[in-house]
Parts: C-alpha cells; sequence; structure tokens
C-alpha cells in the first residue's frame, strides 16, 4: 500500500488533495417528507412525487431517481407529466406553474426547470378569478388547461407558457347556456375538474364544485353538454370508450352519466352509494379501467361511514365479486394504476397509492392482491430511527445469509416485479456490498442494502419478543374477517407508536468477519446475538452488571429494567440473541464496542462502563464513573416525559379496548404532544451528552453533570506496559475529559474455560479543559490505524507494524491530542475550538483512494462539527486537509444522526424519513446516473390518427409540429451514434 508523501510544493499538495478529496451530495434515500402531490407518465413510466418543502423527485426503475427544487419556498400541489414528452408540470400552492424536463447531456439525463408562469386576470379581478384548482394537460402535448377558482378555464399554450386568449372558456359563456331548471346556476363555484375525451381531443369535461358538469367543443367554442348533477363534485372520470362519465361526490356517492347522441339530455344513469345508508364522507377520486375479458376494475378512495370509520385513510378496489377496503397508515395524497400492454393501455397492473407517511403497491393481477416491496421510497421512519451503523465491504456469505433471513421475513409479498420500469440506470455496479443498520424506538434493528443509489430493505431484526414488554394491544379491526363491512385489509408498515420507549435501540455494532451482532437499549440491556440459519427455540440468559458497585447514597429515579422472558422463546431465522446484560441502574446505553476475535463486549453508561465475556458469560471489569455530585444522572432522561407518554399509553389502550381505530389522523392533537414530547426528550439528551458550544476553551468544573458519562470505547492490541510487549487493552473516555486504560489478560484459546480473563487499570489522561472524549485511536508504526478485528486473520488488512512506536490519538470535542505509547507524553495536538468556535459532534477513520492511480491513497480522519462542518485530517500528523460545509448548522437531528462509512462517505438523517448520502472521497461515489429517452408519440400510430380528424386548427398544427420536431430528434440521435 503506497501514500502520498508529504513535502513538495502548494501546488503539488493541492493538487494530491483534488486527487483525494471531493465533497458531493449524491442521492437522498427513504421516503420523502411531507409529501403533497402525486404524477405519473404511462409513455415514461416515471413517477413524480411533489412536497411540501418545494421538492420535486422523479422515480423509475431501480437505481432511476432524479430531484429538483423550486426556488420558491411554496408547497407542490399538482403534478402532471406532458403526455408522450419528457416535460412535467407543477403547480405550486403560491398559484405559480414550472414546466421541468428531462434534457440529455453527456449521456445522461438531468431534471431542469425551463420556465414558470402566474396567470394574471383583468385589470382590477379579484385573486380568486385566477387561482388554478385543476390542471389537464392536454394530449396535443401542447396545451394546458386550468380551472380556476373564479370558475373560468384559461388555456395556455407550453412550453413557452403563452396565453390562448381567444380559447379560453369564461364563466359567463358556461353559465349563458346552462338549463333553465338547474338549481345551482347562480353559483357554480370553482372548477373542480377537467377531463378530456379519451377518443375525442377536441372535447374536454369541465366539472364545477356545485355539481355541474359541461362537456366543451375546443374547435367551436361552445357547451355541447350538459350534466346537472346536484351533489357537491369531487372528481371526475371519462371511460376508455368516451360513453360516460363518472363523477364523484361529497356525500361518499358516485355517478354514471351516459353521454347520449342528439338532443336527448343526459340523466343519471345510477347513483350509488357503496358504504351507505348512514351519512358517508366524499369520495375524493375515483377510476374506471376496463379489462380485456370481463368486468371493469372501479377505484376509489373515500367514502367510509362518517359515524364509524369517518377517520379510515381507505381505498375500494371492486373487480367482477371481489371488494376490498384498503386501510392505509396516513393520510392518502393520491394515487394511479399501472397497466400492462402496447402503450401502457392494457390490463390494469398495479395500484400505486402515496400516502403521507409511505409509498403502498398493490398487485392487482394475483389473487388475493397482495402488497409489492418498493425497492426504493421505503419508510425508514416507520418506527422513528434512534442511531445507526455502518458496515463496509460486507463477506458474500454474511451477505447471502442475511438475505436469506430477510426472504423468510417476506413471504406475503408479491412475487410480481417492479412495475415502475421507467428510464436506463447507468450507474456501474457496486464494488462492494455495504450494510447500513438502523435502530428504532420500537426495539427492531433493520438492515439495508447500501450498496447502491437503491437504499434496500434486507431483514429486520427485533428484540421485542426478548423481554416482557408493555406489549402493543393487536388491533384486529384492520384485518378484514370474513363477511365484515366494509371488507377492510390493513395495509402498510408505518407504526410511529411505540408502548414502551425502553425499547429504543441505541447503539448497534456488527462483526462482519464473524457474524456476531450486539445491540444495546434505553433501558440498559445489551443484548448479543449470533447469525443463525434456522429456526430456534431458546431462552436467553440474563446477566446483571451493577455500575454502582455497590455505592451507597445513590437511588435511581428514572425508569425501571426491562424482564427478559423466563420460558424459551421461537426466533426465527436470522440473528438470535444468547445473552442478554442488564446494567444497573437501568440508564441510557451511550458506548458500545465488540471485540468478536477476543469474544469480549464493552459498553458505557453515564454512571460507568464494563467489560463482558460472552465466551465465559462473566463479567471481566466493572468501572464506577459517576460523579458524586451528579445527581442529574440518578434520573434518567426518560423520567421527565415519561408521566406524559406513560398516560398517553393507557388512553390508546383503552381507546383500543373500546374498538375505536387509533389511526394518526384521528389523534392527531395527542400525535402533536408526543411529537413535542419526543422531540423535547431528544434536546435534553443532546444537551445532557453533548456539550453546549463554546466560542474559547474554557476549563469545565468537575462538577459538571454527567462529567461520568462514557462517550467513546475502544480495544487495542498495543504497547501500554512497556515498550517491548504489546498487550490487549481497552481505552474508555468520559463526558468529563478522562481516559481510562486497562490492560486485558486473555488466556490462550486452550485455555479460555480454565483461566480467567482479567483487567488490570494502567493508565489515566485528564485532559486539560476537561472537553468531553469522542473518540480514541491507536496508530501502529507506520502511524496507521489498528485494523478491526479479524480483519487480518482473513487476509484483508495487513498486520500492524509491532517494531515502531505507538501512539494514541485522543479527538475530544475541542482538540486533537497525540500520546506517546506507553509513556503517554504528549506529542502533537490541533487545537479546533480555540480556532474556529467549532466542537466535534461525529468522527470516524477513512480510507481516501486517488481517483488518477490505483494503487494510490491515505488512512484520514473524518470528523463532523457542531457548525454542520465536514473535515478531513491526516494521519498520524493531524493537519487539516479539507473542510466543507455539509449540513445547516441549525440542524441539531442531523448533525446528531450523521455516520462515516470507510470509504469517506456519510450519511445523515435530512428529515425523520430521510438519509441525504454525501462522499468526501473523489474515487468512491454513489449517485444516480440514468438516461430517460423521450417516447414515441401516438400520433405516429395509425389507431391515432382519427383523434386529429375532428381537431381545431391550432390542435392540427400543433400536431404537425410535433411529428417535424420528433422526426429532426430522430435523425440528430442517429447522427450522434
Amino acid at each position: 500500500m503506497k501514500r502520498f508523501r508529504r513535502h513538495g510544493t502548494e501546488s503539488q499538495r493541492d493538487r494530491l488533495k483534488q486527487e483525494l478529496f471531493q465533497f458531493t451530495k449524491t442521492v437522498e434515500h427513504g421516503f420523502p417528507h411531507q409529501p403533497s402531490a402525486l404524477g405519473y407518465s404511462s409513455s415514461l413510466q416515471l413517477m413524480a412525487i411533489g412536497t411540501r418543502s418545494g421538492a420535486i423527485k422523479l422515480y423509475g426503475a431501480p437505481g432511476v431517481e432524479f430531484m429538483g427544487l423550486h426556488d420558491e419556498n411554496a408547497a407542490v400541489t399538482q403534478v402532471f407529466f406532458m403526455p408522450h414528452q419528457v416535460e412535467l408540470v407543477t403547480l405550486l400552492d403560491d398559484n405559480s406553474l414550472h414546466m421541468w424536463t428531462l434534457r440529455s447531456h453527456k449521456g445522461l439525463s438531468e431534471l431542469l426547470e425551463i420556465g414558470r408562469f402566474l396567470l394574471t386576470g383583468p385589470p382590477g379581478a379579484p385573486p380568486s378569478v385566477t387561482r388554478v384548482t385543476a390542471v389537464l394537460t392536454h394530449s396535443s402535448g401542447e396545451l394546458l388547461l386550468l380551472g380556476t377558482e373564479g370558475g373560468h378555464v384559461f388555456i395556455v399554450e407550453v412550453p413557452g407558457f403563452r396565453e390562448l386568449e381567444e380559447m379560453n372558456i369564461s364563466l359567463d359563456q358556461i353559465t349563458s347556456c346552462v338549463p333553465d331548471d338547474y338549481i345551482g346556476r347562480r353559483n357554480l363555484e370553482h372548477v373542480e375538474a377537467l377531463q378530456e375525451n379519451p377518443v375525442n381531443s377536441n372535447q374536454v369535461a369541465i366539472g364545477y364544485g356545485r355539481g355541474l358538469m359541461v362537456i366543451w367543443d375546443l374547435d367551436h367554442r361552445l357547451a355541447i353538454r350538459h350534466i346537472p348533477a346536484t351533489q357537491q363534485l369531487e372528481s371526475m372520470w371519462w371511460k376508455e370508450d368516451g360513453s360516460c362519465i363518472l363523477s364523484s361526490h361529497s356525500d361518499g356517492s358516485y355517478c354514471c352519466w351516459t353521454l347520449r347522441t342528439g338532443e336527448e339530455r343526459e340523466e343519471e344513469e345510477k347513483t350509488n352509494v357503496p358504504y351507505g345508508h348512514f351519512p358517508c364522507k366524499a369520495i375524493s377520486k375515483i377510476v374506471q379501467l376496463p379489462t380485456a375479458g370481463g368486468p371493469p376494475f372501479l377505484l376509489f378512495s373515500g367514502g367510509m361511514p362518517r359515524a364509524s370509520y369517518g377517520d379510515r385513510h381507505c381505498i375500494t378496489v371492486i373487480y367482477s365479486k371481489t371488494q376490498v377496503a384498503f386501510d392505509f397508515t396516513s393520510r392518502i395524497i393520491d394515487f394511479f394504476v399501472t397497466r400492462d400492454g402496447p402503450q401502457h393501455t392494457g390490463e390494469p397492473s398495479a395500484l400505486v397509492v402515496l400516502v403521507e407517511e409511505e409509498l403502498v403497491v398493490i398487485d392487482l393481477q394475483t389473487e388475493g392482491w397482495p402488497v409489492i416491496q418498493t425497492p426504493y421510497l421505503v419508510p425508514l421512519h416507520s418506527s422513528a430511527i434512534t442511531c445507526s451503523h455502518h458496515v463496509s465491504a460486507i463477506p458474500l456469505k454474511l451477505w447471502e445469509r442475511i438475505i436469506a433471513a430477510g426472504v423468510v421475513q417476506n413471504t406475503q409479498y408479491s412475487k410480481k416485479p417492479w412495475p415502475i420500469t421507467g428510464g436506463q440506470n447507468l450507474a456501474p455496479d457496486p464494488p462492494q456490498r455495504d450494510l447500513l443498520l438502523t435502530g428504532h424506538e420500537d426495539g427492531t434493528v433493520r438492515f439495508w442494502d447500501a450498496s447502491g443509489v437503491c437504499l434496500y430493505p434486507l431483514y429486520k431484526l427485533s428484540t421485542a419478543a426478548v423481554f416482557n414488554a408493555d406489549a402493543d394491544l393487536n388491533d384486529n379491526m384492520s384485518q378484514g374477517a370474513e363477511g365484515e363491512w366494509p371488507p377492510f385489509r390493513k395495509v402498510g408498515c408505518f407504526d410511529p407508536y411505540s408502548d414502551d420507549p425502553r425499547l429504543g435501540i441505541q447503539k448497534i455494532h456488527l462483526c462482519k468477519y464473524s457474524g456476531y451482532l450486539t445491540v444495546a437499549g434505553t433501558a440498559g440491556q445489551i443484548l448479543m446475538l449470533e447469525l443463525n440459519d434456522e429456526a430456534a427455540e431458546q431462552t436467553v440468559e440474563a446477566k446483571i452488571v451493577d455500575l454502582l458497585q455497590g455505592q451507597e447514597g445513590f437511588r435511581w429515579k428514572g425508569h425501571t429494567q426491562l424482564d427478559v422472558r423466563e420460558e424459551p422463546v421461537l426466533f426465527p431465522p436470522g440473528f438470535q440473541p444468547f445473552t442478554v446484560v442488564q446494567c444497573q441502574p437501568p440508564a441510557v446505553v451511550t458506548a458500545l464496542n465488540l471485540h468478536s476475535e477476543w469474544k469480549l463486549v464493552a459498553f458505557g453508561t453515564s454512571h460507568g462502563f464494563s467489560v463482558y465475556d460472552y465466551l465465559q458469560k462473566n463479567n471481566v471489569l466493572v468501572k464506577c464513573t459517576l460523579n458524586p455530585s451528579d445527581q442529574l444522572a440518578m434520573e434518567g432522561p426518560l423520567s421527565r416525559v415519561k408521566s406524559i407518554k406513560k398516560s398517553l399509553r393507557q388512553s390508546f389502550r383503552r381507546i383500543r379496548r373500546s374498538r375505536v381505530s387509533l389511526r394518526k389522523h384521528h389523534i392527531s392533537n395527542t400525535n402533536k404532544v408526543i411529537q413535542e414530547a419526543n422531540a423535547r426528550l431528544e434536546a435534553e439528551l443532546a444537551e445532557m451528552e453533548l456539550a453546549p458550544v463554546q466560542r474559547k476553551i474554557e476549563a469545565r468544573s468537575s462538577d459538571d453533570s454527567f462529567t461520568g458519562l462514557v462517550r467513546t470505547l475502544y480495544f487495542a492490541d498495543t504497547f501500554l506496559s512497556d515498550s517491548s510487549h504489546n498487550t490487549p487493552s481497552l481505552w474508555a473516555g468520559t463526558n468529563g475529559g478522562t481516559v481510562f486504560a486497562y490492560i486485558l489478560y486473555i488466556p490462550p484459546a486452550e485455555h479460555r474455560a480454565d483461566e480467567a480473563l482479567t483487567a488490570q487499570p494502567a493508565k489515566e489522561i485528564q485532559l486539560m479543559h476537561r472537553a468531553p472524549v469522542v473518540g480514541i485511536v491507536v496508530l501502529d508504526g507506520h502511524g496507521a490505524p489498528l485494523p478491526e478485528p479479524l480483519e487480518t486473520a482473513h487476509d484483508l488488512a495487513r498486520s500492524p507494524d509491532l517494531l515502531g512506536s505507538h501512539h494514541v490519538l485522543v479527538i475530544s470535542e475541542e482538540q486533537f491530542k497525540v500520546f506517546t505509547l506507553p509513556k503517554l507524553s504528549s506529542k502533537m495536538k490541533l487545537k479546533l475550538t480555540a480556532v474556529d468556535g467549532s466542537r466535534v459532534r461525529r468522527a470516524g477513520l477513512a480510507w481516501f483512494g486517488s481517483n488518477r492511480t490505483e494503487d494510490y491513497g491515505e488512512s484520514g480522519l473524518v470528523f463532523l462539527t457542531n457548525q454542520g462542518d465536514v473535515h478531513v485530517l491526516s494521519l498520524p500528523h493531524i493537519k487539516m486537509q479539507i473542510r466543507y460545509p455539509c449540513i445547516r448548522r441549525e440542524d441539531v437531528s442531523g448533525i446528531a444522526s450523521c455516520v462515516f462509512t470507510k470509504q469517506g462517505q456519510g450519511f445523515y438523517l435530512m428529515s425523520p424519513s430521510e438519509f441525504e448520502r454525501f462522499s468526501l472521497s473523489t474515487r468512491y461515489l454513489v449517485e444516480p446516473r440514468c438516461l430517460v429517452e423521450a417516447p414515441l408519440p401516438p400520433v405516429f400510430s395509425n389507431q391515432h390518427q382519427p383523434k386529429l380528424e375532428g381537431a381545431s386548427s391550432a390542435l392540427r398544427y400543433i400536431a404537425a409540429r410535433r411529428v417535424m420536431e420528433h422526426a429532426l430528434l430522430n435523425d440528430e440521435s442517429k447522427s450522434l451514434r
């Protein structure tokens, strides 16, 4: 392994930095925060999601992703793809329209905004005249019809956003021809919906809020039909053969209107209230799609009985004699149906539903209509994320075993492939297999494939079965029992409620070589788990570790510990626990480290730390670090919100027992209280565990709160007693700036059962300013960090140099300091807080390879500050290499959630449901590289030619121009080839 030399001119060093370091925010993983609009292009096979923050995200085949952001700080309310084009239009809640395109550049597509438009009315007109309430993208691909709050319909040519005033449809034109006997003729209200005739593009249906529907001829500029519905209109759907219009209404009904020929008036063919006869909620959207040899699919959202099930978020699917009301986990934003066949106009294949907290896709072609597992947009926050752990370069055997365990869990999913297949993923195959593990508030650990653009779920581990925790009573109301009406079926995995916050996972450590996993939780529980390919029924052994070591005068005032089940538990294939170590007092575990070669696990809380031998199942070391004056450490952070959360949980259970649904929207006010309580808890934890911002180094008093809180634990085989003999050791750093070093005596493997493993105190460092210690690294004789346990045994790293002098790097929030070993004399230091006022929040080691020469590279220390900046320090000289702004300084939760990878990448929570991925390396980049090509317009097909015969001169001109443009594009693409 070669390294860059550290001498040379300034320009040479700058060139070397350019070869190694480059900051890029590469991709966003997870589910968009606060989605507000959904769009779909059947010709492109792309889906678009708009959010309240003004983001627009496009998704196609796995790996095909695009993201754009409006300059305006406004929510996206509607998204529409232009038919058979690579353009889309967004409407914001500030009434502005924006045109986007997927433009090819150097063989890849990129999402660009190419125009914006604000509808303006006559001088002195009220804002309602031009407030857009409905949008129709005309099949010509060149027109937008904009229905407004004032009842007018404006027609705009795109992409230039030129208003065609001569084609506008005013409210006066509509009301002048409304039949005299129509009840609501004097106040039609806003334009609620716009639909184009599927067989005649010259006709559009205009639906008004009061219920009236008008069919307008664009060529002759007159109304040719009136459909005088009297109920408040919610949506319309024009059947594909053009014979009928479906309308859905605010009273939970829908109607089918047959469009008669000649002068006959349209009559309501049938009014249907699917879930009557008691008052029902509105049917907000209705869709009917034909099938080749059978009855059509009818789908609609809403319509539930108001009194009994008004709090449900449902979409009903009816096909022949089968009817299911899919019950979702949060409010429905929108839905669409994908279809098979040419031009994607064949059989309905999948129902795609966007709700506030997740995306659910239902297979409509498989019996039972199962859910299709999503390859992206997975709700990371189905239970709130409490910690993260990244593991690089997973061995193939372990990878396959984890996948196999996940397959057993996912038997309920459909076998159909992902139905949204647009675009081409041109990104190279990942060079290695990476795992991201997330710990959650409900006691689960989720394993994600983080190798590529899609953060794909592989396996879920639940720790709740180990304990007699406060159980969440099963809510069987949504399971759809035989003969029940409405025929509910619960779908989706978002469930933010945790009945026992003690289960929350706080620390994770996985050894990729041995398959051992350790997780630690909120109530001082540490679980040791190993991977088993078969299900096993076993009793989990529990061990108690008293970190106070019998000291008197201390009384724990926080939450109680979790009780381990005494009876055997059947664990499915995957990671199965074999030991639980319980800290006393049961405080939050704040540090965790696993050394699978020595079969040791070290853990720490605000009271002390311990080393446990999980092979012989006994304690090796217990050290109390509690300051006698630190009474806050005896309260426990959860005690401050314990009473409110307990009362809320009890209230929830009473509600469940009374068979009232506990869905999120029904208890919105209560849910806000929970979120506020959680936010306060997180803030208190941050305040207790992380020292406040200071502009200069000031010595802290030893009486400060939480000085004994253990921040980091580190195993190392180094020279601690003398310079001739290397020995295993444990290093522990505390919130009060103290570093404890212990020599570990580990008997040979053949004598492990007979000889006790012991620990002896060797060294202690007290930093002058008592700054919290956030990391410890031992550097070998070459100045390289020591390899991970078992890494050299698997020939994946060189053996550490044991001939030269070792050094220990102590990373505090305020500075980096290198000490010689074994004397622990100070050698060099780099001050951070005294220079720019920043404080270290996260630190990790990474390897940076050159983007020019395969053999060149170097190790570096990556760290994140409370200002949101990421830095890289050289090792062993601890000189500053680069600095980039990464996270907003106000985003405390984002900074606290950051985790670094071994290849110079990182993840942080940009919202409760999304990870932002970034890279500091020029060699290792994981980012979307996609190409979307323009589809062939339907006017080239003979079956679509009749649609233009009766079209206006404007539409015929537009169609001809599209033909010419497409021919030119084809010629250009051929010349490029």
